[in-house]
């Protein structure tokens, strides 16, 4: 049965803000406000995405009695680009500092990351007091991944530099991506994470040196790349065992990113996380099925914060 709040509500325009970070860059906003909300909810896209893969599920958010937050992050959607083309952790975990600064109001702050904003997270709280939230949410990411998965989302990040030439050749490259989800019935969404060039060619909406700058080494030959891929782990492990907030791991179990293995090794880590399986749904768990995503998250907030 769906949790309370989560059926079909009146949509809330979220009021569009930016915000600066440390550097000088400037992030955009979706802000959901209530008058006394439960909790502020920040909400990280992965690579790759917007603020507006989270659309439905801030909704519910609002719905629920929750101020949400969905940003675009560095080089993503409408946000700046990095000036010196750099996304490493440090840089986006002070950009999500900045983002919290602005929305929590001094109310219960809780994160929610998918993917890199899950590594985001965990990196952040090499930057600061293990105190920083009330509740956190991985969404489909571990400290430690499946190196193969890993490689599949940056190869399709990396691929297509020049564009395509219509929003249909594009939807062709994400179904193929994602062959478990039906193909949209209107090509528009579409429109928020491609852009038009001059020469009329549809481009991402984000940096290419995003995966130049973080994962430039799951790129080429596996075994030479291993290296710093369990570098890249022992960081984010160090993260992991300073988050002290209650904790929900969602995973999706047609993901190749996240398994069971890996996320046996994240409760070692958390002893205190839940999980949560969601069964016809990837690593875009939001996207796949955003009623079963919701309710598990918004099921754990109520409990939680």
């Amino acid at each position: 049965m769906m949790s309370p709040g989560l059926g079909r509500r009146r949509r809330v325009r979220p009021v569009l803000q930016r915000v600066p970070t440390t550097d000088g860059v400037s992030l955009a906003v979706d802000l959901y406000p209530c008058a006394k909300p439960r909790a502020a909810v920040l909400l990280l896209h992965g690579g790759g995405q917007s603020r507006h893969a989270w659309d439905a599920t801030a909704q519910r958010l609002h719905a629920r009695g929750y101020l949400a937050a969905a940003y675009d992050a560095r080089g993503h959607g409408d946000s700046d680009w990095d000036p010196d083309g750099r996304y490493d952790l440090d840089r986006l975990g002070g950009d999500l500092l900045a983002v919290r600064s602005h929305a929590a109001g001094g109310h219960p702050v809780v994160a929610i990351g998918a993917s890199l904003g899950g590594l985001t997270i965990l990196g952040t709280h090499l930057l600061a007091s293990p105190d920083l939230w009330d509740a956190v949410v991985l969404v489909d990411i571990t400290p430690r991944m499946e190196m193969q998965g890993a490689r599949r989302v940056v190869a399709f990040m990396a691929a297509h530099p020049d564009g395509f030439a219509d929003l249909e050749s594009a939807a062709e490259v994400i179904a193929a991506y994602n062959p478990h989800r039906s193909k949209p019935s209107s090509l528009d969404g579409l429109r928020k994470v491609l852009q038009q060039r001059a020469d009329d060619r549809w481009v991402w909406r984000w940096d290419p040196a995003f995966v130049a700058s973080n994962f430039g080494f799951l790129q080429g030959n596996p075994d030479e790349g291993a290296a710093e891929f369990d570098r890249m782990s022992m960081v984010l492990i160090d993260g992991a065992r300073q988050v002290s907030a209650p904790t929900l791991l969602v995973r999706g179990l047609l993901s190749d990113v996240v398994s069971e293995e890996t996320v046996n090794d994240f409760v070692d880590l958390v002893p205190h996380a839940r999980t949560v399986d969601v069964t016809d749904a990837g690593h875009m768990i939001a996207g796949d099925d955003n009623d079963a995503f919701s309710e598990a998250v918004i099921d754990f907030l109520d409990e939680v914060v």
